[in-house]
């Protein structure tokens, strides 16, 4: 399997300071890349037309479920493409990582596989961070059955047989648990790897924040 049959699924909102880098190394990797532009008002789209990518565009900004269930359709549509992986476009996820998390789909034992920040210590999350997710990991958990140790990672990889089961219904941030449930539901093969998370300023201001893990116990908790 050469890597052109591994499409690497990347929302972006208002990304312009780094989209371009991360889009360059995944093309330099020979990855399929299909980025999903979810109502960027800066020149997100503008720094990376040159490059040799999928670009799909929302008119307005949906969520980033939304997104993804965008480029999922697209995916949907290619039988040339093997293996799916979502990735966070604020450089938060490591490229180098990409092979770790889809080798369990390559060797046939895992139909999706959620990256974890929770089995290694290469992560270094700020301490009331990692309370605020291990209790959105609780409560993933005993919705959803899956004892995963990591639920809200948006680096996650999955086969053809998990990409047809997804239809995402949630557009914030409970997407990710949603996920979950489906690939339990489907009674799909899941598995976790270790990957390592950088929480930049960068990434902090754009969605990394202490807040934004509040953000997601709220969407969980009322949705």
């Amino acid at each position: 399997m050469d890597n052109s049959s591994v499409c690497i699924i990347v929302p972006i909102f208002n990304e312009e300071q780094v989209v371009r880098k991360i889009v360059q190394s995944l093309v330099a990797d020979k990855f399929t890349a299909v980025i999903v532009d979810d109502g960027s008002s800066d020149n997100s789209l503008q720094s990376i037309l040159d490059l040799p990518v999928k670009i799909l565009k929302h008119s307005t900004n949906f969520g980033q479920g939304a997104a993804l269930q965008t480029g999922f359709e697209f995916a949907k549509k290619n039988p040339n493409l093997e293996i799916f992986v979502t990735f966070d476009a604020d450089g938060q996820h490591q490229i180098k990582d990409i092979e770790n998390i889809i080798s369990p789909i390559k060797e046939n034992k895992a139909d999706i596989v959620f990256g974890t920040r929770f089995q290694d210590d290469k992560t270094k999350m700020p301490f009331l961070k990692r309370i605020i997710l291990k209790m959105a990991i609780r409560y993933t958990n005993l919705s959803t059955g899956v004892p995963l140790t990591d639920a809200h990672n948006g680096f996650r990889a999955m086969n053809r047989t998990a990409l047809n089961e997804m239809q995402l219904n949630l557009n914030g941030m409970s997407h990710a648990s949603e996920i979950v449930a489906i690939a339990h539901k489907a009674n799909l093969r899941i598995a976790e790897t270790p990957v390592e998370i950088l929480y930049t300023k960068y990434s902090k201001a754009k969605g990394q924040s202490i807040l934004n893990s509040i953000n997601i116990l709220s969407d969980l908790f009322l949705r």
